[in-house]
C-alpha cells in the first residue's frame, strides 16, 4: 500500500477486506472527483488480477473490446473478442482459476457506463459473482462508480440476482479540514487554517480540484488561475461535472440553481414551483440522485411535521460557481475582489455550511461526542419572526439543546448590543414555538473566537473557534 492521505476509516475496512476469509463483493461510490479510483488504485498499488474500466457512452461492442484489451494486459493470453459479457465473464473465470495469486483483487471502475441499458452486463455480473466468486474465498470484486444513485439503485438496493449480494459497502466522501491540511503539508504548499477554511469555502474537500494548487502562490492567486482564467483548469468544471454524471442533466443543473439562491433549502414543492417539470418519479429521481452524489443534503426541521422535508446545496463548488463564476469573464476576479460586500456575503454563509459538514467535530469540541443527539434547523412559523431560524442544533439527550450560531471574521468577533438583542430574541421565540422545558446553551462557532464582553459573558455557554473544526 503507498502513502494515503487520510482515509483512515477506508484504509481499515480495506483491510477487514483483503483480510477476509471469504470471497468479498465490494461497492465503491460517491461524488466525481472525490478520490475513489486514486484510493483504490494506491492502497493495492495497482496490483489486481483484473481492472477494467468502463467507457462513457460506448456501445456494447466497443466495451468488450475494451474488456478484451484489459484481459490481454491482465493475463498475457490472446483470445478472440467475447461475442457478449457471458463470455466475457466465463473467460475471466477460466483465467483466474489458473491463477497462484492467494487473493485475486477484480477492480471494475465506472461501473454504470459499462452496464448500459440491454448490454446484459448486470446479468453476467450476476453470473460471475453468484455462481462462482462466491464459493469460493479467494476472491475481491471491486465495482466502482460515480453515478452514486446508480450504484445505489442498480447493485446495492438490486432486487433482483444481484440482491443482497454486496458484502461491503464504501462511500468515499470529501476530505474533512484535517484530511485537506493534510494533504496540503504532502503537497508541500503552506497556508494558516484560516486560508485552508477559505479554500474550503470554495473547493469543498474534493481532492481533484486541491490537486490543482501550486505551492509558492495565495489562495486568491491559485482561485483566479485554476477557476477565472480562462485556460484554468477549472473554469469549465461546472458545465462538465454535471454532463458527465446525469442524464437530462439539464434538469439537475436546474435544481440547484434555484437551491443555490435560498442557502436555508427549499421544500420539494417550493423547488417544483421553480421548475418547469411535473411532480412524480422523475422529479424524485433527480432529488435523490443529486443527494447521493453529495450535491445536496435532506433534513427536517424542528418541531415540523413527520413527512415535511428540506433540500439545501451543501456542494461548495457549485455555490462557488452561481455565486462568482457564471456569465463572469474577467480574469483575477478574485484577486481583485477580495472582502467586497458580495464576498463577504458568500463568505458567511459558506462558513456556516462548512460547520454543517462538520457536524462531528463540533459536538467533539461540545463535550457531547458521546450524547445521544438529534441534529436539525429551525425557522420561526411567525412571519413577524421570519429573521429567526437556527441553522444547526443539537437535541440532547441530558435534557439540553444546543443552539449553534456561526459566524466568519477576520478577527475575533465581537457580540454587540444589537447582535446580542437579536439572539435573546430567537433564543425566545425558539423556546416558545418550540415548546421545550429543556435549558437552551448558546454554542458560537467562529474563525478567531470571540472578544470577551458583558454580552459574551451573559449569553455564551460554548466558545468554539475553527480549530476544533480540524479536530
Amino acid at each position: 500500500m503507498r502513502d494515503i492521505v487520510g482515509r483512515v476509516q477506508e484504509k481499515e475496512k480495506l483491510k477487514q477486506i483483503f483480510e477476509s476469509d471469504k470471497s468479498e463483493f465490494v461497492a465503491v461510490y460517491g461524488r466525481r472527483r472525490v478520490g475513489k479510483t486514486f484510493l483504490i488504485r494506491e492502497y493495492f498499488d495497482n496490483n489486481f488480477s483484473f481492472y477494467i474500466t468502463g467507457i462513457k457512452d460506448a456501445t456494447v461492442k466497443e466495451q468488450l473490446i475494451n474488456f478484451q484489451i484489459a484481459f490481454q494486459k491482465s493475463f498475457k493470453v490472446e483470445k478472440s473478442i467475447p461475442n457478449n459479457w457471458q463470455e466475457a465473464f466465463f473467460n475471466l473465470i477460466s483465467c483466474l482459476e489458473s491463477s497462484n495469486e492467494v487473493k485475486k483483487v477484480i477492480f471494475i471502475d465506472e461501473l454504470p457506463w459499462l452496464a448500459s441499458a440491454k448490454s446484459n452486463f448486470l446479468n453476467a455480473l450476476n453470473f460471475f459473482w453468484n455462481h462462482w466468486a462466491s464459493a469460493r474465498t479467494d476472491i475481491i470484486l471491486i465495482i466502482c462508480g460515480s453515478a452514486a444513485s446508480w450504484m445505489i439503485n442498480k447493485i446495492v438496493k438490486n432486487t433482483g440476482g444481484l440482491h443482497n449480494r454486496i458484502t461491503e459497502r464504501i462511500k468515499i466522501k470529501p476530505f474533512t479540514l484535517q484530511e485537506t491540511e493534510l494533504f496540503l503539508k504532502h503537497k508541500n504548499i503552506v497556508f494558516n487554517r484560516h486560508q485552508i477554511v477559505e479554500l474550503y469555502m470554495i473547493f469543498g474537500g474534493v481532492p481533484y480540484y486541491l490537486e490543482t494548487l501550486r505551492k509558492g502562490k495565495s489562495v486568491a492567486q491559485n482561485i483566479d488561475e485554476s477557476c477565472f482564467n480562462k485556460d484554468g483548469i477549472l473554469h469549465d468544471e461546472f458545465q462538465n461535472l454535471y454532463a458527465s454524471l446525469f442524464k437530462n442533466y439539464e434538469n439537475h443543473v436546474q435544481v440547484i440553481s434555484i437551491l443555490s439562491k435560498k442557502n436555508s433549502g427549499l421544500s420539494r414543492g417550493s423547488i417544483l414551483n421553480e421548475l418547469n417539470i411535473l411532480d412524480g418519479g422523475s422529479f424524485t429521481k433527480i432529488l435523490e440522485e443529486l443527494e447521493e452524489s453529495g450535491f445536496i443534503r435532506k433534513y427536517k426541521y424542528y418541531g415540523k411535521i413527520k413527512n415535511s422535508v428540506f433540500y439545501q446545496l451543501v456542494d461548495f463548488y457549485s455555490l462557488f460557481y452561481f455565486n462568482f463564476l457564471k456569465n463572469n469573464s474577467q480574469e483575477n476576479y478574485w484577486t481583485s475582489n477580495i472582502d467586497n460586500p458580495k464576498h463577504r456575503s458568500w463568505s458567511g454563509y459558506s462558513f456556516e455550511l462548512v460547520c454543517l459538514i462538520h457536524e462531528n467535530q463540533i459536538k467533539k469540541a461540545l463535550g457531547i461526542h458521546g450524547v445521544q443527539t438529534s441534529v436539525s434547523s429551525w425557522r420561526s412559523k411567525n412571519k413577524i419572526q421570519n429573521n429567526a431560524q437556527i441553522d444547526l442544533l443539537f437535541e440532547r439527550r441530558d435534557q439540553i439543546i444546543t443552539i449553534c450560531e456561526m459566524k466568519y471574521s477576520l478577527n475575533k468577533f465581537t457580540i454587540d448590543k444589537n447582535y446580542a438583542q437579536s439572539l435573546r430574541n430567537k433564543i425566545e421565540v425558539f423556546r416558545e414555538e418550540g415548546k421545550t422545558k429543556y435549558a437552551i446553551h448558546l454554542a458560537m462557532i467562529t474563525t478567531y473566537g470571540l472578544v470577551e464582553n458583558e454580552n459574551y459573558y451573559d449569553l455564551v455557554q460554548n466558545n468554539i473557534t475553527m480549530e476544533s473544526l480540524f479536530e
